[in-house]
């Protein structure tokens, strides 16, 4: 028995779901509009402002997905509504980050700048030079997009330089000492 697989979506005022005969489901809101398709014996009903996700069977493979199911609807409902951030941090000296255009110009202390394209559907803007925020609908291609960018550079234990995420903790460690 699913737990969350169970649990029903609510569904905010200016959100509309639909389903087609190829069970593509189309979530359309005030911030944008997103399309999945759901797997074969996944299937979803809508009771007034209220979305419920049901399986065929209990198939070992549909019982797995049925938690799944759900909680992917429901980052879709929540992005084109709320949308989602994910915020970064540049922590070394003299490294900073720039938007040129569709780019995200990164300066890590390498001998050449980092340059890492900006998708359509992502909006990245830079306070401080050492500040990223990622804005987007969808929760998978935010969150992708702040992994891209700290894997360039991941925070080091000795002096905590590199990219990390606004609320990560690095744990340091003690460097060599003389005897």
């Amino acid at each position: 028995m699913s737990r969350i697989g169970n649990k029903e979506i609510g569904l905010p005022d200016k959100v509309s779901v639909q389903v087609d005969d190829a069970s593509l489901v189309t979530v359309e809101g005030p911030k944008g509009k997103l399309q999945w398709e759901l797997p074969k014996g996944i299937s979803i009903s809508q009771e007034d402002s209220s979305l419920k996700v049901a399986r065929s069977s209990e198939e070992r493979r549909l019982r797995a997905l049925h938690g799944t199911a759900r909680s992917l609807l429901s980052n879709m409902v929540a992005g084109v509504s709320e949308g989602f951030t994910r915020e970064l941090e540049i922590q070394g000296v003299g490294f900073r980050a720039a938007v040129k255009g569709k780019v995200l110009d990164l300066n890590l202390g390498f001998s050449h700048p980092v340059e890492h394209p900006i998708p359509d559907d992502l909006t990245v803007t830079v306070e401080e030079n050492t500040k990223i925020k990622v804005e987007g609908i969808d929760k998978q291609r935010v969150g992708q997009f702040a992994a891209d960018v700290r894997a360039y550079y991941p925070p080091e234990p000795y002096k905590g330089k590199g990219v990390r995420y606004k609320d990560e903790y690095v744990r340091r460690k003690e460097g060599k000492s003389v005897k």
